[in-house]
Formats: C-alpha cells, structure tokens, sequence
C-alpha cells in the first residue's frame, strides 16, 4: 500500500520527499526511509550513551572529590570509546548448563526495547519519526519488554544468583509500573492527547510557567513521583536491587561477557536517556524555548534531568528489596492516585490555568 504524503510526519517526510525525487517507488521507498532512520537513530543513541558514561564518571568523581577520568585525551573523554572497542574484542564465554535461545535473545530484547521508544519522542519541532496519537501509551507498552528481557537473562543463565537478580527486576518494575503510569495520566487529563506532539504543543506560551511541572499543585507532585519512578524503571540506584553486587554479585547478567555484557549496559544508559526525554516532553515543555532552536532545547532539558538521576546514584545508598516495595506500594501508588484524583476534579471544575 502506497502511503500518502499528508501522512508523513517530521524526518519521514523530508527523507521520502527526498527519495521521491531521486526516482525510488513504493514499497522500497519505505523500507529504505525506515532502514535509514533506524541506522541514524541508533548511531545517535551509540553517541549519547558514551557521552553519558563519560559524563557520569566524571560526575562520579566530582562528587567523591576526585577527577574522574584523566589520562586519555582531553579529561579522559576517549576513555569510554577505548572501553567500547574492548568490549568488543572480548571473549563471549558461555555456560555450558544455560538455555541457549533464552540466554543469546535476552540482551538484544533488552536492547531493542530501549531503542523502539524513540519512534515517537519528539527531538525538536518536527524532529519525530512518527506522531503516533497512542505515543505515550506506545512508550509504556514498549519499554515494558526490558523486564522480560532481564527475567530470560536470569532465567537462560542457570544461575541462582542471576535468577533472583532476574526476579527482583520483575517485581521492582512491575510494582513501580503503577506509580509511574498515574503520574502520566495526571499531564494526560489537562492536555487531552496522548500524542507526545500534542502534549508538548499542548505547554507552548507564557514562558516556562505553562509547563505542566508548574500546573499547581498536581504538577510538581507528578514531576517527582515520575522521576522516582522512573528511576526504579531504569535500574538505577537507589534502585538497583537486580544488580546489587553485595548480595547478588551482578545479578542477572553476572554469566555475560564481552558484546552481551555491553549491550545490557548499553541499554541502561539508553534507558536513562529515554526516562529523562519523556521526562523533558510531559514536564518540561519538550522542545519549547525562545531564540535557540527547538532540538537545542528539548536536548538540554533532557541532560538537566539526566544529570538529577546521576546525582541521585553517587547521593543515595541502595534500598533494601523490602524498603523498596513498602516504599512504592505504602507511599507512592497512594500518592499518585490522590494526585491523580486531584488533576481530574481539577479539570472538571475548570480550576487551573
């Protein structure tokens, strides 16, 4: 089926008006826009994740009164890239006793779920590859698969210890899973969409003050409990209960080596990033500023949240898994639902501006 221009949104239009032009018909035309997209996308998420590995130890170091990375290049900014390349040429040493299907899909699922949410998070005005009118949702549905992939990471391992990291990732996700999606619905009610376009066209004017983390009192209230939330989500301490390398000695992916290993850890980075741009899109204003470009924008907002999480890692000590599921169901799953409860009566009563 050939699919209309007027369909076509932000970079998908301009690469098929390009490629039209150039001569090439359906159904190649689109196989060829998504397959170029896709190579930018992820040569772009390669990119960032090496900035903010870099950028967190160097965070990291700050904040223990050190330098951080040093030796190699201007403060040690090539020391991740040399990190990367040995990764890859490392061995992939394998357990005889896994369950090989299991074991190889885990890490790409892992993966691959992190990348697929960037379909639809809006980089700048345009800058957007679908305008999906479920974008949010789509988010939700998709980076739900990271927990599948880590249960099959334990579970393909044949390891006790990556069994329960793999277990612990379940039950943290899926109980910090209901926090997280109420703060959503709060910024769903008062802008009417699900679209990330329309929820980010939905704060432009008056400045940063038509922001929804400044909508009173609900919007402060969500911004926090989704950053909490999202934390938990991305594995991060104080949340990294899976990994918790006193008890668990890594967790679920302590079988992995070489290329798997890196891809497990490559998704965190990527999903921390992901966490801070729906962050930047549903709290922020997403690409809304004046003067610099709107890509400029929605990208320094994304590294401020980025930054709050990486302070949180080097601040807070790791919950235990007992503080930790007391602390979602006892204080936040209450929390957001009052807030949520709040946001909608709001509505109703046309009280906020």
């Amino acid at each position: 089926m050939i699919l209309a221009t007027a369909e076509l949104i932000g970079i998908f239009k301009w690469l098929h008006g390009l490629l039209v032009d150039l001569g090439l018909k359906e159904p190649w035309l689109t196989v060829v826009v998504y397959g170029l997209l896709s190579v930018t996308i992820f040569g772009v998420l390669c990119l960032i994740a090496l900035f903010l590995v870099w950028w967190e130890r160097k965070i990291a170091g700050h904040i223990q009164q050190r330098f951080g990375p040093m030796r190699n290049g201007w403060h040690g900014w090539y020391q991740t890239v040399m990190d990367a390349l040995k990764l890859l040429q490392k061995e992939d040493i394998l357990v005889d006793t896994r369950d090989r299907p299991v074991f190889f899909w885990a890490p790409v699922i892992c993966f691959v779920a992190a990348f697929l949410a960037y379909i639809v998070i809006p980089f700048g005005k345009g800058l957007i590859v679908a305008d999906l009118n479920i974008g949010i949702l789509y988010i939700i549905a998709i980076t739900t698969f990271t927990v599948i992939s880590l249960l099959m990471a334990g579970w393909g391992s044949h390891n006790k210890y990556a069994l329960l990291g793999g277990m612990r990732s379940a039950a943290q996700v899926v109980s910090y899973e209901v926090p997280m999606v109420a703060s959503i619905l709060t910024v769903i009610i008062f802008s009417g969409s699900l679209s990330m376009v329309d929820i980010t066209e939905s704060q432009q004017g008056n400045f940063i003050f038509n922001w929804f983390i400044f909508r009173p009192p609900f919007g402060i209230i969500a911004f926090i409990t989704y950053i909490i939330a999202a934390t938990a989500e991305a594995n991060r301490t104080p949340f990294d209960i899976p990994e918790a390398e006193q008890e668990l000695v890594a967790g679920f992916n302590i079988e992995y080596s070489g290329m798997k290993f890196a891809m497990f850890f490559l998704a965190e980075f990527v999903n921390m990033f992901t966490v801070s741009a729906i962050a930047t899109t549903l709290f922020l204003g997403g690409w809304n500023g004046p003067l610099l470009p709107s890509w400029l924008w929605f990208l320094g907002k994304t590294l401020l949240v980025v930054l709050l999480l990486m302070v949180f890692r080097w601040t807070f000590p790791r919950l235990r898994v007992d503080q930790l599921m007391e602390f979602a169901w006892k204080f936040l799953v209450p929390l957001t639902f009052a807030n949520l409860i709040l946001a909608g009566w709001m509505k109703y009563a046309g009280w906020y501006w």
